[in-house]
């Protein structure tokens, strides 16, 4: 798994700024030019780990909205909220982990990753995360697991 720091993605620092302001988290940012078009994807969360309503989501929608028309228009002269195209949505409950720098985001979390140095799924709750591994709380206690020896990485429902 890789671990690609949030301000390596265009727009996120910006972006996480404008749906903390709103009292959310910014877990994903994707921003896609389509043939003349942008298409806009942010997945979001809430910082207590509860599940993201609807409500959440157009929240997001309307604060985020302005603010990706008005940095898109900085870069290119042509972008116009005709041609900007925006979709914000939950993680999901048994979401697959794209990004290492995601554990951070949900500290506290159940998860399982599939460890290849184990050959097995390890579960357990995020405890802590760095650039390199996720430390879990599971049934044998403390376990930390670098992300190069994680083949995926996944929520736990329960």
């Amino acid at each position: 798994m890789e671990y690609i720091p949030y301000e390596g993605i265009p727009y996120f620092k910006d972006c996480e700024a404008v749906v903390k302001g709103v009292g959310l988290l910014l877990v994903e940012l994707q921003v896609v030019p389509q043939r003349g078009n942008v298409h806009v994807c942010a997945v979001i969360a809430r910082s207590d780990g509860a599940d993201v309503s609807v409500s959440d989501c157009s929240k997001v929608h309307h604060a985020l909205g302005p603010a990706v028309l008005s940095f898109l228009q900085k870069e290119r002269d042509d972008i116009t909220e005709d041609n900007v195209s925006m979709e914000v949505c939950s993680p999901g409950t048994e979401r697959n982990v794209k990004n290492a720098a995601e554990f951070a985001v949900f500290k506290g979390r159940e998860i399982r990753v599939w460890d290849k140095t184990v050959g097995d799924w390890v579960r357990g709750t995020i405890v802590s995360s760095s650039e390199d591994a996720v430390t879990l709380n599971g049934e044998s206690g403390e376990i930390s697991v670098r992300y190069v020896d994680i083949a995926k990485a996944k929520f736990i429902h329960n």
